[in-house]
Parts: C-alpha cells; structure tokens; sequence
C-alpha cells in the first residue's frame, strides 16, 4: 500500500495521540512529512519528538508539495480558513470536530472539495473503535430487534476544571453541544442512520465562569452561549426517536452516555469519545444486563484511524467512513438544536448522508477495506 503523506497544522495537546499513532501504530500506511503551529517552537518540540523531517509555516506547510494530506487540528474557529486553503493548495483534508463553526462554511468545504476531486474526512473518528462497531454489529444482526429510540447524556461542570485556558469553549461556536456534542451525533448517526427532524431547548446557568485549573485560577470571563441543550431527534430510517443532553452546568450524574432500545431487547453503549468497551446487552428474555466481548480491534486510544481509512480509502477507490458528507451532517443536527430553541419551533433537518460501512472483524492494525 502506498504511504499517504500527512501534514499536521497544530500542535497543541491533542496533537500527542494523532502524533504517536500515525508515526508509530499507522506508519504501515500514513508518513508524516512536516508539521506546523502559530508557535514555531511547538512544532520543531514535535519534530525532534517524533522524527519528523519538516517544521513549517501554515503556508509553507499547505503549500508543500511532500503533502498530500493537511490533518487540520487547530482550534475550532480556524477550522473553515485552514479547510478551504488546504483544499485550494490541493491537498486533502481531516480535520477535528467540528467541521466548521456555520452551516454555510461547512457546505463551501464540501462543495470545493467536490469540485478539486478532493477528500474531506473529519472527527471524531472513535466510531470505528471496538466499542461502536461491536455496538453496530449487535443492531445489524438484530440481537435488540428493530431499534425503536435511543438517548444519550453528556453530563459535565464544565471545561474550566481541566483546562487552563477554556474561554473560547463558552463563545460562539462553543458549547457542550459543539465541543462533545459530534461524538455522541456521530456515535448514533452511525449506528442508527440520518436524522431528520429536531426539536430543542437551551438554558445557561451562570453568565459567568471562573477558571479552576491553577495556571489561570480566579480568571473570570463572560459565558455567551447556552450551556445545557436538551434535544430530540426523529431518525430517517424506521422512525427511531432520540433524545440527547449535552450540558456544562452539572456538577454530577449518574445517567448512562448512550442506550439504544429495540422491539427485542436494549443495548448500552460505552462512552463516544472513547474506542473501547464495554457493552451491555438486555434481551427481553434476559434477567440481567450481558457484557459481550468485543469483536473488533481498536481497543485502545485509536485517534487517526479515520486518516488511515482515507488512505485506504484512495488506494482502493472507496467511499471513507469519517467522512465530511457525515461531518456536515452532524454539524447540522447540532445548529438545529439551537434553531429550534432560539425559534420555538421544530426544524427539519435539511442535510443527510448514509450510514458509514461497518469494518471487518479481522483487521490488521493499519490496515482498513
């Protein structure tokens, strides 16, 4: 398989895993030829870390021609910018959730990218871990039946605990929904299909916040968006009704991430954001919740398979699963939600896109058909 050469822009933390993963877990088919951050130095630290050969400017990095592909992990409000001069350079692109901040800047994304022959995947790719896959495996084989709802719950006090600067997750743009909504949309667009209706409200507790992690303790800054969103969702195929809570104002919880429910039994599925287990089953004739094993690999902290299945994906001439088409998607749902509270409305979901294909249970690591 031919390698696929990456470029990374952002160097930040989440940098880490994508770096270890595709330098070392995915080099059988991705080589990271040059990395780049508005902070030079990060990027000569990765260099040096991680044998990369260049560290670059955002334009000498987009502009290079070893790159074939711009993996875009800057921060959410740079995402659109790097996108379209990555795509108008030539280069393919992946980049973190979300895929834009606006419906229209991810809809010039897709259209570009369509219209150079290009490939837009995105985060979060964590629904082709162990966990979501055994979990699309089980609905595909109807152990639960015909899925009838489903509801899912991200329950949190908020960024300002952990992070030392976490001012622009409560901008526009912002927000339980933005920030962890994609995994959880992502996580029941891939196992259930498209949505197409959406009801929602909004709420935010505090007009302020205070920074509780000790590089900038007492540090208070103003909130401006809504920080618990409730939303329901009528899925395309069969009906399935969802319910969802993203919230940054819950100081605790014992409500599970994500159950799907069937005409034959329930299914508890592990955390989103995560690639492993476990997963619980209820059949209607059992007594107790079952763990069933894991019948797929990707077990651990598997960022940038979603990359690896692009490259894959372009050997072989295929469809790839992270896919903009769905990130666009899930960018949608998630404005809706905040549509439908702001107009007191219900809101159809204009968009679609189709369940990405399930990966095969014997795959080697790196290697994705």
């Amino acid at each position: 398989m031919k390698k696929l050469n990456v470029g990374v822009i952002g160097c930040g933390n989440i940098s880490e895993t994508y770096f270890e993963n595709l330098t070392k877990d995915y080099n059988k088919s991705i080589n990271v030829v040059a990395c780049s951050d508005i902070v030079m130095d990060r990027a000569k630290e990765a260099c040096d870390l991680y044998k990369i050969p260049k560290a670059l400017t955002v334009d000498e990095l987009i502009n290079d021609s070893d790159v074939e592909l711009v993996l875009n992990i800057t921060i959410p409000a740079a995402h659109y910018d790097i996108n379209m001069r990555a795509l108008e350079a030539g280069k393919h692109v992946h980049v973190e959730k979300p895929l834009s901040l606006k419906r229209e800047q991810g809809k010039a994304v897709l259209e570009l990218a369509d219209k150079k022959g290009l490939r837009v995947g995105a985060a979060p790719d964590t629904f082709m871990g162990a966990g979501l896959q055994t979990c699309r495996k089980l609905i595909d084989e109807g152990w639960i039946g015909r899925p009838t709802a489903a509801s899912a719950f991200m329950m949190s006090s908020g960024i300002g605990d952990w992070h030392p600067n976490p001012e622009f997750f409560y901008k526009a743009g912002g927000g339980p929904m933005f920030d962890m909504g994609p995994y959880y949309i992502t996580a029941l667009v891939s196992l259930l299909g498209p949505v197409e209706h959406i009801a929602g409200m909004t709420n935010k507790a505090f007009d302020q916040r205070m920074v509780r992690h000790e590089d900038n303790f007492g540090y208070v800054f103003d909130v401006e968006i809504p920080t618990h969103i409730a939303g329901l969702m009528r899925f395309r195929d069969g009906g399935v009704v969802g319910s969802i809570i993203t919230s940054f104002d819950c100081w605790g919880s014992k409500l599970p991430r994500i159950e799907i429910y069937g005409t034959e039994g329930a299914l508890l599925v592990p955390d989103p954001n995560t690639f492993k287990g476990p997963v619980f089953i209820k059949r209607k004739d059992y007594e107790e919740w079952m763990e069933i094993p894991l019948s797929h690999s990707y077990n651990r902290e598997s960022r940038g398979i979603g990359i690896v299945d692009i490259a894959s994906a372009i050997e072989n001439n295929r469809a790839h699963r992270a896919n903009g088409k769905m990130a666009y998607h899930v960018l949608d749902i998630m404005t809706s939600f905040h549509d439908a509270s702001d107009q007191n409305t219900t809101v159809k979901v204009e968009s679609s896109c189709e369940r990405p294909a399930p990966l095969a249970m014997d795959l080697a690591r790196g290697e994705i058909n």
